[in-house]
């Protein structure tokens, strides 16, 4: 029998709504009935493609002992994270003080019938294990405590709350200068892998935002090592398993330190950051690897993960209760594919060992394929063996997509192929097809909305994130279409935004039922605070330089943290380079700086001379570069004035 799960719009709710946990969609009535029955609230939150949620779910959740306990003793509440990730937020900031590290999910709070938090914790196992007791043991431990002590962990729970929202909210400032740039090098090479590319340890992130950083630190400084670090990870990401060479897509995070085996889940927003990451790659070096890799991830989500010309949001790890079972092959299989492909029988042996498919395999038995170098497909009947894996597939049970449409992530993709348009000019059409279809679906009565199933009316308001990033890919749209009705309509989402969530230099994510703080830090995408900033800023230059403020309020609130670890917050990093820009100063030898004195004329016009604070140096700007020396010449200085 169904629970009140039932007549939600979620994807992830529907999920659970044949549990025999009787779930109550977050909302008063559960609320009313913890009240009236005097019962803690058991609150899950997760997300359709989350794998650890659904082994949550099949060992507790699906559990008719499981559900006794739960129905008895406690209101369960379930939420999806991507439809409401006001919620999430709010709960992954009591998780975080409550138990000094950062959550994850399935995450799993106990809250008293006032909604006060208590006890936290994110996947719990059926058995005991991990260093955890059971979940239903678990369960019955705090049902006991809930009925004899309630006093006690109320008053465990406001002390929560106080910390979690300090009356005094302490701000400590610094200059911000361009030693920033330096350091975010510093700091990433500290933290570098230098073995596989990316940063630190597995689980290892693909941190879109800082190779994107890395990319533009690169093109100041002209540091090779830094370019390195970002074409190496990208490189490295690139191979396989992460990256799925059958039909294209990144997966969300990679389990070891070789981007071999990952939560087979493929995000919007990673397809959407990485696909942009990788064409600044190719902008950057020229090099029509990285260009193919960004087409290839952008024609997977126009094929695979969009409909009526908007994106699902995510596709499932699991297939028939098996992680990756869709993804993989024996090697049997695989060679099996090869012959009915006609590729030459004799070719087969060194096919499969040059695709990474072996007979013991290299994930549980089986094998992800994976090349060496994917910057070369000089394979021999590569291209035959990729089709031929791929249509081994089509026979295959897909994974479940979560069809919910969320405007920060549609605008994400929606920015890529307008970036993606300026290289290839087929990309323009579904670019603006998208933007125009995500307007028309979510932008209504001069309202903009979050989230809605496709085909659905949109019921959950806009966060500052859905404001930041569709404010972002409507600047795209009118820099790629010089069409004045979408700058228009970014100037008109930023002054709702600003009146929204700006509150003396510092943003706010969400407010009303749960206001919670704006986050400069990039997590699993780039902060909304710094894409807003960003946004901000251009329109200054487009629109009003009195936008401009706002930038600078928010940055001078932020300095100390950005410039303390840059490397934290890349995308704001960005932004702060990005305000500072006309002191840039890169220095040259004598001979290159009279090299671009005498060319003069030929660099691109206007241009513009700015010296530094201390007029011991200057440099000569044009919309493209920079050009400047470290000492005083007065004379060049004098005959540069003249021009």
């Amino acid at each position: 029998m169904a629970n009140r799960l039932k007549n939600e719009h979620s994807p992830y709710l529907q999920q659970h709504a044949d549990n025999p946990v009787d779930w109550y969609p977050w909302g008063e009535e559960a609320f009313e009935k913890a009240r009236k029955e005097n019962k803690a609230i058991f609150l899950s939150i997760g997300y359709s493609s989350c794998h650890w949620c659904h082994v949550m779910e099949h060992e507790s959740f699906e559990d008719e002992a499981t559900a006794k306990i739960l129905n008895e003793h406690f209101i369960a509440i379930k939420v999806d994270r991507e439809e409401r990730p006001d919620i999430d937020k709010h709960f992954q900031e009591v998780y975080q003080l409550m138990n000094q590290r950062p959550g994850g999910w399935p995450t799993s709070i106990f809250l008293t019938q006032e909604q006060k938090p208590f006890y936290s914790a994110t996947y719990i196992p059926d058995e005991p294990r991990y260093g955890m007791m059971s979940f239903s043991s678990l369960l019955e431990v705090i049902s006991d405590k809930y009925a004899k002590e309630k006093d006690l962990l109320t008053e465990k729970a406001d002390e929560i709350l106080r910390f979690l929202n300090p009356k005094e909210d302490k701000i400590q400032a610094t200059k911000l200068d361009l030693s920033i740039i330096e350091r975010v090098s510093d700091q990433a090479k500290q933290l570098f892998d230098n073995k596989n590319g990316g940063f630190n340890k597995a689980p290892k992130f693909p941190q879109a935002s800082t190779l994107d950083l890395l990319l533009d630190v690169y093109r100041i400084t002209g540091d090779k090592e830094t370019l390195n670090m970002a074409l190496f990870s990208l490189s490295s990401m690139a191979k396989g398993g992460l990256r799925d060479l059958v039909e294209g897509g990144f997966c969300r995070y990679s389990t070891d330190n070789e981007w071999l085996v990952p939560h087979f889940e493929k995000m919007t927003y990673d397809n959407a950051l990485l696909s942009e990451v990788y064409l600044k790659a190719y902008a950057v070096t020229g090099h029509d690897f990285y260009k193919s890799v960004a087409f290839e991830t952008i024609d997977f989500m126009l094929d695979s993960m969009s409909e009526d010309h908007l994106f699902y949001s995510a596709s499932d790890a699991d297939t028939e209760g098996e992680e990756g079972k869709y993804f993989v092959y024996t090697y049997e299989k695989a060679l099996k594919s090869f012959e009915k492909s006609d590729i030459p029988s004799k070719e087969h042996a060194a096919l499969a060992e040059a695709l990474h498919i072996t007979e013991e395999g290299n994930f549980e038995g089986k094998n992800i394929v994976r090349v060496d170098d994917p910057s070369h497909s000089d394979i021999p009947y590569y291209d035959e063996a990729i089709a031929a894996l791929k249509k081994r597939r089509e026979k295959r049970v897909y994974p479940f997509i979560d069809k919910k449409v969320l405007v920060s992530w549609n605008a994400m993709m929606i920015t890529s192929l307008f970036k993606a348009s300026r290289v290839d000019k087929t990309y323009l059409k579904p670019a603006i097809k998208s933007l125009d279809a995500l307007l028309e679906s979510m932008y209504i009565n001069s309202e903009l909305f979050h989230s809605t199933l496709l085909g659905k009316k949109p019921k959950i308001k806009a966060f500052l994130e859905d404001y930041a990033y569709l404010s972002e890919a409507l600047i795209e749209a009118y820099e790629s279409t010089l069409d004045e009705t979408y700058l228009i309509t970014a100037t008109k989402l930023l002054n709702a935004a600003i009146e929204k969530y700006f509150d003396k230099g510092k943003w706010k994510f969400s407010r009303g039922e749960f206001e919670t703080n704006a986050d400069i830090y990039d997590s699993s995408y780039p902060s909304s605070v710094a894409t807003m900033l960003s946004v901000l800023y251009s329109i200054s230059s487009l629109v009003d330089i009195v936008y401009k403020k706002f930038v600078f309020k928010t940055l001078e609130i932020y300095s100390y943290d950005v410039m303390r670890q840059p490397i934290s917050t890349p995308r704001m990093t960005r932004m702060v380079i990005r305000y500072l820009k006309d002191d840039i100063i890169i220095k040259a030898k004598e001979d290159v700086l009279k090299k671009y004195i005498k060319d003069l004329d030929s660099l691109p016009h206007p241009f513009t001379l700015l010296k530094n604070d201390s007029n011991e140096g200057f440099m000569l700007c044009n919309s493209n570069s920079c050009f400047g020396h470290e000492k005083d010449f007065k004379g060049v200085l004098e005959v540069l004035e003249k021009r």
